[in-house]
C-alpha cells in the first residue's frame, strides 16, 4: 500500500481508505447501504489492515450512530493501528441545534463521537457540509481550540464549494488557527466536476482530497453497461435521490472503454475507475466500500500496478465535458492559454 501525505500536513495516509457507512443499518439516514455488524466489521479491518489500508472513514449521521460505534467496537485493541476520520454538520435530529456547525453543535459531535467510538482522539474531523448561518470565524475557532484539546489531530471539510473553502482557509489564515488540510469530496470518471475549481484550489492551498463515491456511485462496479437493464440488486434503485447526476450516454461511452482496458490490463472494471483517480493531483486517499469480503478484496485490488499513459489518455478524454463558464472562457477558446493554465 501506498501513502502519501493528508495534504499540506504531515500525516501519511494510504492512498485506499476505507468507507464505513455500510456499518450498522439502522436509522432513518445512509441506513441502507449495508447492514455490517460488529463482528463482520472486525473481520473487514482485518482485511484491511493485512492489506496496509489503516484509515477508516464514517460519520455520525451514518446509521444514526450506528456507524461509529460498529467501527470504535471493530478497532478494540489496535486504535494505534488505525487512523479514524469522522464528520459533523449534517441534521441528527429535530431541534434547533442538531445540525450545523455551531460552537455549541461541534463540541457536542465531537464529544458523542468520541464516546460512541470508545476512542480519546479522532484522526480526522471534517465538516460534512458548509453551514451559512454560523460565521465562519466561530467555526475555525471551534476546530482549533478541538485540536489544542487534544480531542480532534487534523480538520478538513465536505461538500465544499470553492469559495466557501478559500474563506475558510483565509479567515483561519487571519487568526493563527488550525488550517483545512483535507477536502472529502466527489470525484470520479464519471463526475470530474472537482477538477474544475477544487483541484486548483487544492493544488494551490496545499488541500488533499480523500475521494468518496469513487465508482460514480456504483455506476462503474462493471454491472451497468449500454443496452443492459439495471441489476434488481443494485442498491441505486433505493438511493438514485442521492446520487450526483450523470447523463446516460457518458457513463455508456466511459464502461466502453473501461472494458477495452480490462480486457487489456486483466483488471475488473472498478480496479481500472479507482487506478485512474489514484494518478490524479491532489487526491491523498480514495474511499472505497464493501457490503462483503469478496466487494472489499476486488477495490484492495487497484493498487500496486499502474494504468498506461496511453489508458489514461483514453480514460480521459471518454470522460470529459466542457466545463460551464468561467472555468472554459472565450479567451480559452481563442487559444489564449497562459491567463489560465489548466493544472490536469
Amino acid at each position: 500500500m501506498e501513502y502519501r501525505n493528508l495534504g499540506q500536513s504531515g500525516l501519511k495516509v494510504p492512498v485506499l481508505s476505507f468507507g464505513a457507512g455500510t456499518f450498522g443499518g439502522t436509522g432513518p439516514l445512509f441506513s441502507n447501504w449495508g447492514t455490517t455488524n460488529a463482528d463482520e466489521a472486525r473481520r473487514i479491518v482485518d482485511i484491511c489492515l493485512d492489506a496496509g489500508l489503516t484509515l477508516f472513514d464514517t460519520a455520525d449521521v451514518y446509521s444514526d450512530g450506528a456507524s461509529e460505534q460498529v467501527l470504535g467496537e471493530a478497532i478494540k485493541g489496535r486504535r494505534n493501528s488505525v487512523l479514524i476520520s469522522t464528520k459533523a454538520s449534517l441534521p441528527t435530529g429535530d431541534g434547533p441545534n442538531d445540525a450545523g456547525s455551531s460552537r455549541s453543535r461541534l463540541i457536542r459531535a465531537v464529544d458523542a463521537a468520541l464516546q460512541r467510538m470508545s476512542i480519546d482522539h479522532i484522526d480526522i474531523f471534517q465538516l460534512h457540509a458548509f453551514d451559512a448561518s454560523t460565521p465562519v470565524e466561530e467555526v475555525v475557532a471551534t476546530l482549533d481550540e478541538l485540536v489544542r484539546a487534544g480531542k480532534i489531530r487534523y480538520i478538513g471539510v465536505s461538500n465544499f464549494s470553492g469559495w466557501q473553502l478559500m474563506k475558510s482557509l483565509a479567515v483561519a489564515e487571519k487568526y493563527g488557527y488550525q488550517r483545512y488540510v483535507a477536502h472529502q469530496a466527489y470525484y470520479s470518471l464519471v463526475g470530474r466536476d472537482y477538477e474544475w475549481d477544487l483541484m486548483p484550489l487544492g493544488i494551490d492551498q496545499g488541500v488533499g482530497a480523500l475521494v468518496w463515491s469513487p465508482l460514480g456511485w456504483g455506476r462503474l462496479t462493471g454491472k451497468v453497461r449500454r443496452g443492459q437493464p439495471l441489476p434488481q440488486q443494485s442498491r441505486l434503485h433505493e438511493t438514485t435521490i442521492w446520487a450526483p447526476p450523470v447523463a446516460d450516454e457518458l457513463l455508456y461511452s466511459v464502461v466502453d472503454v473501461l472494458d477495452a482496458i480490462a480486457e487489456e490490463t486483466g483488471k475488473s472494471v472498478p480496479q481500472i475507475a479507482l487506478n485512474w483517480l489514484l494518478q490524479r493531483p491532489t487526491v491523498s486517499s480514495v474511499i472505497i466500500g464493501a457490503r462483503n469480503e469478496e466487494q472489499l478484496r476486488q477495490n484492495l485490488g487497484a493498487v500496486g500496478w499502474q494504468l498506461e499513459k496511453e489508458q489514461i489518455a483514453r480514460l480521459d478524454a471518454v470522460s470529459a465535458v466542457t466545463p460551464a463558464y468561467p472555468h472554459t472562457p472565450y479567451y480559452r477558446q481563442a487559444g489564449f492559454t497562459r491567463l489560465n493554465p489548466p493544472v490536469v
